[in-house]
């Protein structure tokens, strides 16, 4: 299965990189993503059907609601997630990378679990912040791209359990 994915994984980081994406995807894939994690009880994500997905759950910075962003992670090969505010390449920084900033105290669901985590930014370290996005490229090759296409350094997160919520 590892051998298809990660087949499909070439074909497709590619086409994620295109203009005609970046302008549909923003649109079609949080529609996608919140209707199978609703069909699926939050176990399933269109995006983790490729690359290990979570469901960022954090409080609106200005809003002070609730607010949950489906996202790629990569694992650190520590215990921990570490996620990108690309943002489609987009020229601004994503919400959830605000609400991060604002309480770094979150909550994550993967594969129907809910996590604590405490956010802790990467890219104020120039080293770690290479580091970082190495190993993003290892699994999605070409998403640094989307750093460059922005325009703004991307702010990278490394969100650390702190128990697990469900247990």
């Amino acid at each position: 299965m590892d051998v298809v994915r990660q087949a499909v994984r070439t074909v497709l980081a590619p086409l994620t990189r295109t203009r005609a994406f970046r302008r549909i995807g923003p649109r079609v894939l949080p529609l996608a993503e919140r209707w199978l994690r609703r069909l699926t009880g939050d176990r399933v994500q269109v995006s983790g059907l490729l690359v290990p997905s979570l469901t960022l759950h954090t409080v609106g910075a200005r809003s002070g609601e609730p607010r949950a962003s489906e996202l790629m992670y990569t694992p650190d090969g520590h215990g921990s997630a570490i996620v990108a505010g690309t943002n489609f390449a987009r020229g601004s920084h994503p919400g959830w990378t605000h609400n991060l900033i604002a309480e770094p105290r979150a909550e994550i669901t993967v594969r129907g679990r809910r996590f604590a985590v405490v956010a802790e930014r990467i890219d104020t370290d120039p080293v770690a912040r290479e580091a970082a996005w190495e190993r993003i490229q290892r699994q999605w090759p070409g998403y640094r791209a989307y750093e460059r296409d922005s325009g703004r350094t991307v702010r990278l997160f490394r969100l650390r359990l702190t128990r697990p919520l469900d247990a």
